[in-house]
């Protein structure tokens, strides 16, 4: 009974990290991350400065480099002395005297591999944090749906990302499109945002088809049609955008790619198809979000589509 009381209990504390990723509130992207960010699809978004930068003044570059804090979880020392103690405890000293004396072989195997896999995931997590921010040639391959521009200057597949990232991608986009403008685009990304959520509510991404790139519609599409399924509505009310600020500007294989970070608050609630009865969230408590949305476009003066959803 004490062996089945710690395995259930070291199961359930392993299996943190991974409940910990869950967003509870649906929006556009089920609070989840989605779509593709080219070679940067597996790196963390960059925070924005810490001191107040209006967009076309860019934020620190130094600042906007360094990759997003993971969410509370196992990620730290924190969690491996936790884990630590409480094998120890289980095995040695707690839930009654120990539980080395009685312990078998199975139960061996199965905390061991356990660890394992917690251990496995950490160093993927932290991996995923230091994935470098330029591609290098041969690197992912750009969005699907995106045929690139041709001849398109790729000197930026090469550029390492130092202190100056941010800058130095707006320079990049600048030289294919000198009009180019941090401020006019922050308002363009947030545009672009009221109409996703506005498509999301109605449950039919078509709405929106212009401002999505292939990928990210395929993915949203889904989520809405699940909805429909499930006679179920997202009804998103009162929305506020508190800030949209570029934190990241790049460009690879022929694309311009803008990230612009979102600080928002809304209603956010679900109900069935009558609006009668709420089945999940709230008619009258707001939700404030953090969210990174990347846009993508073929280099040059081309329409800007949203290509990825990113929580912090």
């Amino acid at each position: 009974m004490r062996r089945t009381v710690a395995l259930t209990a070291l199961f359930a504390l392993l299996l943190t990290p991974l409940l910990l990723t869950a967003d509870a509130w649906a929006r556009a992207g089920g609070g989840s991350s989605g779509g593709s960010r080219g070679s940067r699809s597996y790196s963390s978004p960059a925070r924005p400065s810490t001191s107040p930068a209006s967009p076309s003044q860019p934020a620190s570059p130094l600042a906007s480099q360094q990759p997003a804090p993971q969410r509370p979880g196992w990620g730290g020392m924190l969690g491996g002395l936790l884990v630590g103690g409480l094998i120890g405890s289980l095995l040695f000293g707690g839930l009654g005297g120990g539980l080395f004396g009685g312990i078998g072989l199975l139960e061996i195997v199965v905390i061991g591999a356990l660890a394992w896999f917690a251990f496995a995931y950490m160093r993927r997590q932290q991996a995923g944090a230091a994935t470098s921010r330029y591609a290098a040639p041969g690197g992912y391959a750009a969005p699907a749906g995106y045929a690139g521009a041709s001849g398109a200057p790729a000197a930026t597949a090469e550029a390492p990302a130092g202190s100056g990232d941010l800058g130095r991608g707006l320079s990049f986009i600048r030289q294919m499109d000198a009009g180019f403008d941090p401020a006019r685009f922050a308002d363009t990304a947030e545009d672009i945002f009221f109409k996703v959520q506005a498509a999301w509510i109605a449950r039919d991404m078509s709405v929106a088809a212009g401002a999505l790139a292939d990928e990210m519609r395929g993915i949203l599409q889904r989520d809405c049609d699940r909805l429909r399924a499930e006679g179920k509505i997202n009804r998103l009310e009162n929305i506020a955008v508190r800030s949209a600020e570029l934190t990241e500007a790049w460009q690879e294989r022929g694309q311009d790619y803008v990230t612009v970070r979102f600080l928002a608050n809304l209603l956010d609630y679900t109900t069935d198809e009558s609006g009668a009865r709420v089945l999940e969230g709230s008619r009258t408590e707001p939700v404030k979000f953090e969210e990174y949305w990347t846009f993508v476009r073929p280099v040059g003066p081309n329409p800007w589509r949203l290509s990825a959803i990113q929580q912090p």
